[in-house]
Order: C-alpha cells, then sequence, then structure tokens
C-alpha cells in the first residue's frame, strides 16, 4: 500500500467526527477571509506568486462559466449558403446552431502541455562575457592570456579535482562554489535548504551549465528526498528542477522556486 494513503484508511477504520461536515463547511467560509488578509501582507516575490495564482484561478474560472453558458446556448447560422440541401418547408426558416464545445478534461489536457515548462522567471538579463569572466595573466608571456576566472557563483561535483594550473582554462574560484539552496516550495509557502545536484540550464548559453555557474534565472536541480514527496505510485521522489530568484554573487547564497 502507498504510504501517502494513511489517512483515507484511518477513516475507512474509524469514521470522522460527528460535526466534520458543519467544521468543514465554516473553515471553507473563513477561507475567503484568509486569503484576502494573505493577499494584502505579502510582499515581494511570494506575493507576485500569490497574485499571479489568484489572476490564473480568477482567469480559468471564468473560461469555465463561460463554456458552460456557452454548452445549451443556440445563436443565429452564419449568412449565406445553408451547408447541406434544405427541404422547401425549412427555406424561410432561420437556421439555428448548437455551439460545440470541447470537453473540458481535452482543455485541461491542453493546458497542462502547455504550461509545464512554465517558470516562475521567463525573462532574465542576459550577461555579457566581460562581466562573466576575469581575464588571469599568468606565466612568462603576458601577452598571451588564455585563462579565465569566473566572477559568478558555481556548483561542482563533491568528486571535483582541479587540472594542473598549466592546462586550466577556467578557474572557479573555491569561496564562490556553493551545494546549497534556499528553495521555496510555492503550494507549501516553505523554505528548506536542500542540497544541489546539478546545474540543469543556465539561461545564458549551454557553457555556462556544463561549468556549473549560477546565475538568476538558472534551472538546478536539488534533491528533495527530505521533503518526503510521493508519487501517485507511491514512490519517493528524490530530485525535482528549481529556478534561481536571486544573484547568488551579490547575496551569498542561493534562493531557489521549486518548480511544481
Amino acid at each position: 500500500m502507498p504510504q501517502n494513503e494513511h489517512i483515507e484508511l484511518h477513516r475507512k477504520r474509524y469514521g470522522q467526527q460527528l460535526d466534520h461536515a458543519e467544521r468543514k463547511r465554516k473553515r471553507e467560509a473563513r477561507e475567503v477571509h484568509k486569503r484576502s488578509e494573505y493577499a494584502k501582507k505579502a510582499l515581494g516575490l511570494k506575493g507576485k506568486m500569490f497574485a499571479k495564482k489568484r489572476h490564473q484561478e480568477k482567469a480559468a474560472m471564468k473560461k469555465t462559466i463561460a463554456m458552460h453558458e456557452e454548452k445549451d446556448r443556440k445563436k443565429k447560422a452564419d449568412d449565406g449558403a445553408p451547408q447541406n440541401a434544405v427541404p422547401a418547408y425549412l427555406l424561410e426558416r432561420e437556421q439555428a446552431d448548437r455551439a460545440k464545445v470541447l470537453s473540458n478534461t481535452v482543455k485541461q489536457k491542453r493546458k497542462e502541455k502547455a504550461g509545464k515548462w512554465e517558470v516562475p522567471l521567463p525573462k532574465v538579463r542576459p550577461i555579457a562575457e566581460d562581466e562573466m569572466f576575469r581575464v588571469l595573466k599568468s606565466g612568462k608571456r603576458q601577452k598571451k592570456s588564455w585563462k579565465r576566472m569566473i566572477t559568478k557563483v558555481t556548483f561542482v561535483g563533491p568528486g571535483f579535482t582541479r587540472k594542473p594550473p598549466k592546462y586550466e582554462r577556467f578557474i572557479r574560484p573555491s569561496g564562490l562554489r556553493m551545494t546549497k539552496a534556499h528553495v521555496t516550495h510555492p503550494e507549501l509557502k516553505a523554505t528548506f535548504c536542500l542540497d544541489i545536484l546539478g546545474v540543469k540550464k543556465n539561461p545564458n548559453g549551454p557553457m555556462y551549465s556544463s561549468m556549473g555557474v549560477m546565475t538568476k534565472g538558472t534551472i538546478l536541480e536539488v534533491n528533495v528526498s527530505e521533503l518526503g514527496l510521493v508519487t501517485p505510485g507511491g514512490k519517493v521522489v528524490w530530485g525535482k528542477y528549481a529556478q534561481i530568484t536571486n544573484n547568488p554573487e551579490n547575496d551569498g547564497c542561493v534562493n531557489a522556486v521549486l518548480l511544481v
């Protein structure tokens, strides 16, 4: 049995409190006021995320209401030649078309497919190479400066060893390497300090992704095993993606939002 169904099992065995329905109704009635109070107090990124979520909910609700209203509505057919042959006794009559509406499930699937790769920060500022790399001159031949030091925060795996100085093209300073991120769960409204498993995609280019450079808007893979997230099949989720929302080199820490 999946480990996330213990509540249902308990209800089957022992039932619920006698006033459960009444308490639930009152809790739902209070929810509107609580949500309104939170919307007034929420600041910064949390406020923006909450406002965006509410806006999407309202838009979806309006669309659903419009679809249900449209389902049984008749409208006048477009003027012009009829689609099929019409008998003589119907020639003078105005044709009525019933609105054809796609089922909600199909529309929902389309919406999920389109919104699968939505991220909290869709647009980020591109970073120039001069800002990303600092030229290092080493050795006797000062004219040939081919070494570069990365000025942004980077991630390297646990088994990483540096190349000998003679062969090292890009230098990732030890002081700017980070292995943990403060990840906010958008639905739980809670932040956790999680281990970084890797850099999935840096918006500035694949070269930065392969070097593990972490800038604003970068997609990370973080270890969420300690959160206890479970798949519908009952397996524990090991890694999930998160997007960085701050400038780590300025703040000294990595803040990110989990992509749920």
